[in-house]
């Protein structure tokens, strides 16, 4: 298991001009480093292989898995299918 380390810490390994203790904790309230750091007593405490998520980044999203028609069965069974791709599509 890897050591521990406070936020200041990391900020200071893992940034040129690291960021102020208060910009730290707002980042791990809103979920924007990964793995999430733990609170140990009054302070947090993450592994130094975590790294900063930016939410708004497209790329973090998944793209939903193309939804093609079946190729057996019933018309009214295609026509359901293809109808609940495309609301998926919209």
């Amino acid at each position: 298991m890897a050591k521990l380390m406070n936020l200041q810490e990391w900020a200071t390994e893992t940034y040129t001009h690291p960021p102020s203790l208060s910009t730290l904790r707002r980042w791990v309230r809103e979920g924007r480093i990964y793995p999430s750091p733990e609170l140990h007593g009054k302070e947090y405490k993450l592994t130094p292989d975590s790294v900063y998520v930016d939410p708004r980044k497209k790329m973090m999203k998944r793209k939903p898995a193309h939804i093609a028609p079946p190729k057996k069965g019933s018309l009214m069974e295609k026509l359901k299918h293809v109808e609940q791709a495309e609301t998926l599509r919209r």
